[in-house]
């Protein structure tokens, strides 16, 4: 099961005027697993994410869902395949946490449709989940970053999709958060691609990583094979140094930028 291929991307071109963003841009996300895309700014990273939760239309490649092109499915349909968690949600509607997360029943509801009461209960559970099923009349817009972002991750829960898609959720978040929200979305055990800005988080948690820069995927696999001293140096000009804890994890000490 651990093989089978959730979404597949297959030599995706991008350019906006004559800036080319994409250049050819292939990679998988195996079922179960959390794959990781790292690079410096710039590089493609939340392009790519965007072409397959469907922010952009592929104009050259195509994205497989469950080995189907993803323009083959209704956005209804998509969405109860994937859903997607961006940097800090903020809205200008004075919603609560309760209402928040029940947004995502939306793609199993019909136009104007009432709650149910399973999706009542879904509501809670995933709060639950969270640990904030205690506060689901608070405002959201009064909610911290990590608050806010564990409110995101139980909506997704309650969209009830195999693949979460996170386009640096944690990138605002201090650092307790940042590691917080990772082991929930861990814990949950779904299919995962996440856009990284911080390198550490990306070693820890992921299965595989993939690094793009200028557009192209320059290197791919496990988090010991792909996290080097030379990867770090030309990719993202930076000198650093890669250690073990005791108990196992890779830290990544940033001594320098390389100019």
């Amino acid at each position: 099961m651990g093989d089978t291929i959730k979404i597949s991307v297959k030599d995706l071109k991008y350019s906006v005027g004559a800036h080319k963003i994409l250049n050819g841009v292939t990679l998988d996300v195996p079922k179960g697993k959390m794959i990781g895309v790292i690079g410096p700014n710039g590089s493609g990273k939340t392009t790519t994410l965007k072409h397959i939760y469907r922010a952009i239309d592929p104009k050259d490649g195509v994205v497989y869902l469950n080995g189907k092109d993803v323009h083959s499915y209704s956005y209804r349909d998509s969405a109860r395949e994937m859903t997607v968690m961006k940097q800090e949600h903020n809205t200008d509607f004075s919603y609560s946490i309760y209402e928040m997360v029940m947004m995502g029943r939306i793609p199993y509801r019909k136009m104007f449709e009432a709650d149910t009461k399973e999706d009542r209960d879904i509501v809670v559970r995933s709060l639950k989940y969270v640990g904030m099923d205690k506060m689901l009349e608070r405002p959201y817009s009064e909610l911290s970053g990590g608050e806010k972002q564990r409110v995101m991750i139980a909506r997704s829960i309650a969209q009830e999709t195999e693949i979460f898609i996170l386009d640096e959720p944690t990138n605002h978040l201090d650092v307790h958060y940042q590691w917080a929200i990772m082991d929930l979305i861990r814990k949950i055990g779904k299919t995962v691609i996440s856009v990284f800005h911080e390198l550490n988080l990306a070693s820890n948690y992921c299965d595989e990583i993939y690094v793009v820069d200028n557009g192209c995927i320059v290197a791919h696999g496990t988090p010991e094979k792909i996290i080097t001293k030379r990867m770090l140096s030309e990719v993202f000009k930076i000198d650093a140094d890669i250690i073990k804890t005791d108990n196992g994890a890779t830290h990544i000490l940033y001594n320098k930028a390389i100019v």
